[in-house]
């Protein structure tokens, strides 16, 4: 099961950092595009709503269906309001999990997804214990190098 490791964004820094603009190819170089012009500020980039925003990093195995590993950090919205099909932050029965959410309109309930077939989803009915906390916006990956500590 994916869990997660929660933390406050802390929005009082302003850190510009250098922007290729013109973006970068993953094919064939171009000379033209050798230079940086702007720069970006990844607060202001990932961030819509600084008072209700939080990172979380996960943990597990549980949503690497969905393109979340192990380690990645996530932007989590507490100010949007979930759609089915969304990614979320759920509290469930005292515990935290990062999962798909899907509205079953038959059987009135919810349930939350893994994106790893070894894990079963959860059904959320009324007699569970159950806040959406709020909705992934970014997953951040770490590129690995075996080089690099």
């Amino acid at each position: 099961m994916t869990k997660l490791i929660l933390y406050s964004a802390d929005l009082s820094t302003h850190l510009e950092l250098l922007f290729a603009d013109q973006g970068v190819r993953a094919g064939f170089p171009s000379p033209a595009q050798d230079y940086l012009s702007d720069s970006l500020d990844l607060n202001k980039e990932l961030i819509r709503h600084p008072a209700t925003t939080f990172y979380a990093k996960a943990v597990g195995d549980s949503m690497i269906g969905f393109g979340i590993s192990d380690g990645d950090l996530l932007v989590i919205d507490k100010g949007i309001d979930p759609v089915d099909g969304d990614i979320v932050v759920a509290f469930i029965d005292g515990e935290f999990t990062l999962k798909r959410i899907r509205k079953d309109e038959n059987e009135d309930c919810v349930w939350l997804v893994p994106g790893n077939p070894e894990y079963e989803p959860i059904k959320v009915t009324e007699e569970n214990n159950f806040i959406i906390w709020g909705v992934l916006t970014y997953n951040i990956k770490r590129q690995l190098n075996r080089n690099r500590k």
